[in-house]
């Protein structure tokens, strides 16, 4: 197991790079620059060359990106070009209503979606198996900021029920939190629902028909038992192998969702560096969010080894 924990944080370390490599480059090589943004519109030629010789981008690329190397191997991800302040403390002042709405909305979808595909393969061709292919198609549909702004409009503004934005601290206590994540949670997780809860049903309606369902009927196992213990154990992995893929989705729609909800967290500072070209900023803000996933992916890959022994061995 050991072994296969190395192995699988050693091929980590690649993609990292890779996604460094890219992020930068993109970043260089796309029109506009942060020196002309600085300086503003009364800045002349001068003024930008001198900025710019401050920042470091009158350099080569290559030199660009192999000092930025040498500032991510000493734990350093630089200073923001505007607001002058390192971007791991920008990061860490803004993780937190992030990490909220992404861990909110994620323990919501899971708890909805795994029942609905369970139940859904139980009454295969069902009433309730359409329903929720109609749904699933239904969610799939619905972009998150439509969905948000409905949301905003029917339950913050028609029936003034919650606030219609912003972010309240866990440390000011855990209703004014719930109740500002409550919407945005809702529209981020309807597209993820659909997702879980359509492969939950093909995985868990697959695990029905194998032989050992119909030994463990025949032995007297009760009809719950038999679905929670033997169709949905044996479909696990593909449900969990979803689940951490859905988080890449996850993130991308975090961003749109904060920004929908004024939500002052990594998404809405995403946006805020990318329009203001803050390039440390942005490679700070994106390698951070790839060190989630990927370390998402190795829980995943670790949870195989519990999920099926048949990995293990």
């Amino acid at each position: 197991m050991f072994a296969f924990f190395l192995r699988r944080v050693l091929s980590s370390v690649p993609v990292l790079i890779i996604v460094a490599l890219i992020v930068f480059f993109m970043l260089r090589l796309a029109p506009g620059d942060p020196a002309a943004a600085i300086v503003g519109n009364s800045g002349t030629a001068d003024d930008i060359a001198r900025v710019r010789a401050a920042l470091g981008l009158d350099a080569s690329l290559a030199v660009q990106f192999f000092q930025w190397l040498g500032q991510l191997a000493q734990g350093n991800l630089g200073e923001s070009y505007f607001m002058r302040i390192s971007v791991a403390d920008l990061i860490a002042q803004r993780i937190e209503p992030t990490i909220s709405l992404a861990a909110l909305t994620l323990v919501a979808t899971v708890l909805i979606a795994v029942p609905l595909g369970v139940l859904a393969a139980w009454r295969h061709g069902g009433w309730l198996d359409r329903s929720l292919m109609g749904m699933s198609v239904m969610g799939f549909s619905i972009p998150a900021f439509v969905l948000g702004y409905v949301l905003i409009w029917l339950f913050a503004l028609h029936w003034q029920l919650l606030p219609v934005q912003g972010y309240s601290r866990l440390a000011n206590g855990v209703g004014p939190w719930l109740r500002h994540l409550i919407l945005p949670s809702i529209a981020l997780s309807v597209i993820y629902v659909a997702l879980i809860a359509r492969v939950t049903r093909a995985a868990v309606a697959e695990a029905m028909t194998e032989d050992y369902i119909r030994t463990a009927r025949a032995k007297g196992v009760s009809e719950v038992r038999v679905l929670i213990r033997h169709g949905l154990a044996n479909a696990a992995v593909p449900i969990v192998t979803v689940i951490g893929i859905g988080i890449a989705l996850l993130i991308g729609g975090v961003v749109v969702t904060e920004t929908v909800f004024a939500i002052p967290g990594l998404g809405q500072l995403t946006v805020d560096a990318v329009l203001s070209r803050d390039f440390p900023l942005i490679q700070g803000i994106i390698l951070f969010f790839s060190l989630i996933y990927v370390f998402i992916n190795l829980l995943v890959d670790l949870s195989y080894l519990l999920l099926d022994p048949r990995i293990r061995y």
